[in-house]
């Protein structure tokens, strides 16, 4: 038998998301929603699914979910429903998943992936549609004591999750991680969620198929393998990597294209393994929930979410980029969190430089911010003060040199800037009969200095320009040199 070659292939990955809301309570009951806790202290009746008890959907988390769906792009559903799909697991005490099956909430959406060398990818996203969890099976017993048996704890069970699922639009390990990198950006900007991975509140699991070209031009197809539950954008990449490779490596081996498959992600081995094949649609038996009503999503409400939402991170970043002039990590860095972008805005509200005050809330504020462990809004440093110091600074009336004094005094009292810089004595001075005495005074002090500068010994400039300022406090060192200059060239 001749030996299998791969001669080239294309790589198909869709994403399946799964981001946990941020709501106060859970999809449909009023237990407390939130990370951490005694376990299974974060329960009741209906999360335990005790008999009798009846569902209630949670208003919040269908307008944080339907707020994604613009954002990425989605058409709305005007009419949606509950739909329960039926499995058994031991954290899902009911035995089903209330879920969305045939009319999700959010579908045929568009994200425009912008990768580090500025080019652009358009990722489909077939749908986004709302769930609740399940909870969380244990396998080592509080404080790590190993156990022969698994525990339960239900206190993840019944939190909104919203699933956003992508066409097969990604090719590269690369781009899968910057589009979980991107949504989260996202789902963090609009405040619908926390994004931590460490915490469980994203996981994603990529759909991975090859099309493999072999040595004589025939194209075959390995099997969707889906890899489960991962947790940080590292693992994605390099699970994802794995994959690829694998899946080739075992057609050029066996021939063998594989099955429709969950696999999971062995980090101590640094490999995929698989967990199950995988189940159809008509496996989980899906029928509308008799316990919920549907969701109508009117015109009002609709405008009323689109106004909440105001301008998203790509279209804040772009602005930065191209109005402002600003580097494309700076503008990335500003306007991936709503709260920095929105402190930046602030700060130009009086008109300074762009590129100036980013420079010094890149700089200084996230300095401070990083001393104190707050975040910049937080640091008792109103925004129009990062505009104040750019504006002394450009109006040469301080040096640049001197904002982190400046700064570091405004973090314990807060005072127009031009105040500060005047108690703590950084003020420049730019009055040029001051600055001409000054140098009239260091000329006639200094005749070997001067002669070894007309003598062609440029590196005489420098030290004529340091007498100078020593001679006098506070003095505009650009003002200086440019007087020097004039009156060594008379």
């Amino acid at each position: 038998m001749s030996q299998r070659v791969c001669k080239s292939f294309r790589v198909l990955v869709g994403m399946e998301i799964h981001v946990q809301l941020a709501t106060q309570s859970k999809m449909f009951t009023g237990a407390a929603n939130g990370f951490g806790g005694e376990p299974n202290s974060q329960v009741d009746a209906v999360v335990l699914g005790l008999p009798g008890v009846l569902p209630v959907m949670n208003k919040k988390a269908v307008e944080y979910a339907i707020q994604v769906g613009l954002a990425l792009g989605c058409t709305i559903a005007k009419h949606t429903k509950w739909d329960r799909k039926s499995y058994y697991y031991p954290d899902l005490p009911k035995n089903y998943q209330i879920s969305q099956y045939d009319l999700p909430l959010c579908y045929a959406g568009e994200f425009e992936l912008i990768r580090k060398d500025g080019s652009t990818h358009k990722v489909r996203i077939r749908r986004a549609h709302l769930e609740e969890d399940a909870g969380k099976l244990l396998h080592e017993a509080p404080g790590g004591y190993a156990i022969d048996f698994s525990i339960v704890d239900l206190n993840r069970a019944g939190t909104p999750l919203l699933e956003v699922v992508t066409e097969p639009d990604l090719s590269t390990p690369e781009d899968v991680a910057l589009f979980g990198q991107e949504l989260q950006k996202l789902v963090q900007f609009l405040g619908v969620s926390h994004g931590q991975m460490q915490m469980g509140h994203m996981r994603f699991e990529p759909n991975i198929n090859v099309h493999i070209t072999d040595q004589d031009g025939n194209i075959v197809k390995t099997a969707i393998t889906e890899i489960k539950n991962l947790n940080s954008f590292s693992v994605l990449e390099k699970a994802t990597a794995y994959e690829i490779q694998r899946q080739i490596h075992v057609w050029e081996e066996t021939g063998s294209l594989g099955r429709k498959s969950t696999y999971g992600w062995d980090d101590a081995r640094q490999e995929t393994f698989l967990q199950r094949e995988k189940e159809e649609a008509n496996d989980y038996r899906y029928f509308p929930d008799p316990d919920l009503v549907p969701v109508e999503v009117d015109d009002a409400w609709l405008t009323q979410l689109k106004g909440q939402i105001g301008e998203l991170p790509a279209a804040r970043r772009k602005r930065y980029e191209l109005g402002f002039g600003l580097p494309a990590a700076d503008a990335n860095i500003l306007a991936g969190d709503r709260a920095t972008g929105d402190f930046y805005e602030g700060a130009l509200a009086g008109g300074a430089d762009p590129r100036r005050v980013c420079n010094l809330i890149l700089s200084h504020g996230r300095r401070i911010s990083n001393e104190k462990s707050r975040p910049l809004g937080q640091l008792g440093i109103a925004p129009g003060r990062f505009g104040e110091v750019a504006a002394l600074i450009d109006g040469n009336k301080i040096a640049a040199s001197a904002a982190g004094a400046i700064f570091d005094r405004l973090a314990e009292h807060d005072a127009p800037a031009g105040q500060i810089a005047g108690e703590l004595g950084l003020m420049q001075v730019s009055d040029t009969g001051t600055i001409d005495a000054a140098i009239d005074a260091m000329i006639a002090a200094n005749p070997k200095s001067l002669q070894d500068y007309r003598a062609g010994k440029q590196s005489a400039f420098g030290a004529l320009i340091g007498i100078v300022m020593k001679s006098a406090k506070g003095l505009n060192p650009k003002l200086v040199g440019e007087r020097l200059k004039q009156k060594l060239a008379s």
